[in-house]
């Protein structure tokens, strides 16, 4: 686990406002789905992004962010790894993306459809991380998957979007990992009184939510879980447990099998393709846990057939 604290700073309404214009630039809005009969529930389609997750936004705002003749680096369970290679690519930029030696087989194989330099490196996303930051001492940038005020803030882009496709008093579900998603829609809504967010975590990894209740960075034990994009410890000091403890108005957990349910229910029922972490904000309002009008960030769909089958099947 990293020990390093690092000063990152909160990001500002400019920072907001830049990252909207650099995503805006180089992505069409995604759509809203309605609700099917009978529900309340929803859907933010992240997962028809370019590269199957919301991560390329927080990429493209982090990676622009940087001097074009600097080098960046970061480690990432895989999607974000994708949104900072993409960015680099449609930018000209240099790239390293650092992941697990048992990163998900789905993320590993597009990555290398990038022309960016893909280190492979011990069995968990604290290992990837580690590395890259030791890396970063070389002289490269280093981009965090969550804890960056510009990839907080290109994620923050989607509560901006959501401005012009609904209306009226609603809940924004999303899912949590490192935070990165949580603390830029909660900077979003708090501009707003008719908003609620609530972030979503997999039982198996409840670091951010420990965090929250300790009020510092503490390591939990991370279990197994279909939701690796969720999954593992945060760096000491992380700006989203502050900025999740001000800003977003609930922190829940989902099970596996909840998690299973939802992807089974949006390939079904809604014709979505989600990977684990893409589909916990829907699980937590199918499963009852959310109330009211409610959308949920299908945050990506990077998951393999066999597995996407296996869930499928039952």
């Amino acid at each position: 686990m990293v020990s390093i604290v690092r000063s990152v700073i909160t990001p500002t309404p400019a920072d907001l406002t830049r990252a909207q214009e650099v995503v805006s630039r180089s992505l069409a809005p995604t759509p809203l789905l309605p609700p099917g009969p009978g529900s309340n529930l929803h859907l933010k389609a992240e997962s028809l992004q370019p590269i199957g997750s919301f991560k390329v936004r927080g990429g493209l705002a982090a990676v622009d962010a940087v001097p074009a003749d600097r080098p960046v680096i970061t480690a990432s369970a895989g999607n974000h790894a994708l949104g900072v290679a993409y960015a680099a690519t449609l930018l000209g930029r240099r790239a390293i993306v650092v992941t697990a030696e048992n990163a998900s087989v789905a993320k590993m194989e597009a990555i290398r459809r990038f022309p960016v330099e893909h280190i492979q490196v011990g069995t968990s996303f604290d290992d990837a991380e580690a590395y890259a930051l030791d890396r970063a001492a070389d002289g490269a940038t280093y981009v965090s998957a969550y804890n960056d005020p510009h990839v907080i803030a290109g994620q923050a882009t989607i509560g901006r979007e959501l401005e012009q496709q609904m209306t009226g008093a609603y809940t924004v579900v999303c899912g949590v990992g490192g935070g990165g998603l949580a603390a830029g829609l909660g900077l979003w809504a708090a501009q707003r009184d008719d908003v609620r967010i609530v972030g979503v975590e997999t039982a198996a990894s409840t670091a951010v939510s420990a965090a929250v209740a300790a009020g510092h960075q503490v390591d939990v034990q991370i279990g197994p879980s279909i939701a690796d994009g969720m999954a593992g410890n945060i760096e000491p000091g992380s700006l989203t447990i502050e900025l999740i403890r001000d800003y977003v108005d609930q922190l829940l957990t989902v099970t596996e099998n909840e998690i299973r349910a939802a992807i089974r229910y949006l390939a079904i029922e809604r014709g979505i393709v989600a990977e684990g972490a893409g589909a916990a904000a829907a699980a937590a309002v199918l499963t009852g846990k959310v109330h009211g009008p409610a959308v949920a960030i299908v945050s990506g769909r990077n998951i393999t057939a066999h597995l996407l089958g296996e869930i499928l099947r039952g």
